[in-house]
């Protein structure tokens, strides 16, 4: 009989030390990190999708009537100021202004002789203006003429890029047809458009003789090697977007820039004693932003939070949390509204020095 009290209570006792055991591991295995938000100065870098236009892009169109005679340059070449592009058959515009010429030179030897009879008083000083009229009206054709005869040569209004061509050799071409595009490429205007929140915040921050740098991210997803400035704002905001364009001037010196390209603008903004808590400790339902928040009974209670900023892993919170609060930062699938819960509470400054954050 004392064997058999001995042997239940035997067991009795390894079962208890193998609950307590397993109670002990359980605890350990549900203690969660938990860590507070940090306010500090910071930097957030913002994109906006761009569009990237040359500074001057003109399209370049017969101004006369004729077969195209010559091209001197080639797609995609560059031009100079002046340079000689294309070459309409001039001869008709030649002709014409030969004829031109010799009609000035009949005027003017009948408007000589009138001022000759004039100064004899042998004719009327009402005939001398006739004749001077018919003159200066002659004049005035061989000018015409010229002015004609020069548009049958296009020459290229600035230094730029040639694009490419609409016409070829020998076509017949129409005044006003299009026969190619020229880009300055030498400096590049970038549109961008900008909500009207932070339009505000731009125009309040930004004193008068200050403008704001910017950098150019390519489609290449690499950074342009040259930096820009906001120089224009458009007057009026889109009424369907409520954005409004700013345009930002690069240089362009080596001419990698071309008119049409696409990338993102980076604008880097202080913020100044912004709340910095990591993404991993949120949750979204229905578009909005919560947190898990302790309580002083060490109970889960959810919050909706407002987001200012994001960076790499890291929110800036503008509303629904404070300091002094305490946020789960793991875990935030294992728990449930209203848990009391064992942490473990981890210093914000560690927390967030884990993780991508540029900061002053």
């Amino acid at each position: 009989m004392n064997k058999t009290l001995m042997f239940v209570g035997l067991c009795a006792l390894l079962c208890y030390t193998s609950c307590e055991s397993h109670k002990e591991k359980e605890e350990e295995e549900t203690k969660f990190l938990v860590t507070s938000p940090l306010r500090m100065d910071t930097t957030v870098t913002k994109d906006y999708v761009c569009q990237i236009r040359s500074v001057q892009h003109i399209e370049l169109r017969a101004l006369e009537k004729g077969y195209l005679q010559k091209i001197y340059v080639d797609e995609g070449q560059r031009v100079k100021k002046g340079q000689l592009m294309f070459q309409i058959m001039p001869k008709l515009y030649e002709a014409e202004l030969q004829k031109a010429q010799a009609e000035a030179s009949f005027v003017e030897i009948e408007y000589q002789n009138t001022k000759r009879l004039a100064e004899s008083n042998v004719v009327a000083p009402n005939e001398l203006a006739l004749a001077k009229a018919k003159y200066d009206k002659a004049m005035a054709e061989v000018s015409l003429a010229e002015v004609h005869l020069g548009f049958t040569q296009i020459r290229a209004p600035f230094d730029g890029l040639m694009d490419r061509f609409h016409v070829r050799q020998g076509s017949l071409v129409d005044e006003g047809d299009l026969l190619t595009n020229l880009s300055d490429n030498s400096k590049m205007w970038v549109y961008f458009n900008v909500p009207e929140a932070e339009y505000l915040e731009y125009e309040s921050s930004v004193k008068s003789d200050e403008k704001m740098e910017v950098g150019l991210l390519m489609a290449n997803n690499r950074l342009f090697n040259h930096r820009g400035v906001v120089e224009t704002i458009e007057a009026d905001f889109n009424n369907e977007t409520g954005n409004i364009a700013f345009r930002a001037t690069f240089p362009n010196p080596n001419g990698l820039l071309r008119h049409g390209e696409t990338g993102n603008i980076q604008v880097t903004v202080d913020l100044k004693g912004a709340l910095l808590i990591p993404q991993k400790s949120t949750f979204e339902i229905l578009d909005k932003r919560y947190v898990y928040v302790i309580d002083e009974e060490n109970k889960i209670r959810s919050r909706a939070i407002t987001i200012s900023a994001e960076m790499p892993h890291i929110y800036a919170v503008q509303s629904g949390l404070e300091v002094n609060d305490k946020i789960l930062l793991e875990g935030l699938r294992l728990v449930r509204e209203n848990q009391e819960i064992s942490f473990e509470f981890r210093d914000p400054a560690e927390v967030l020095s884990h993780l991508t954050l540029y900061a002053e």
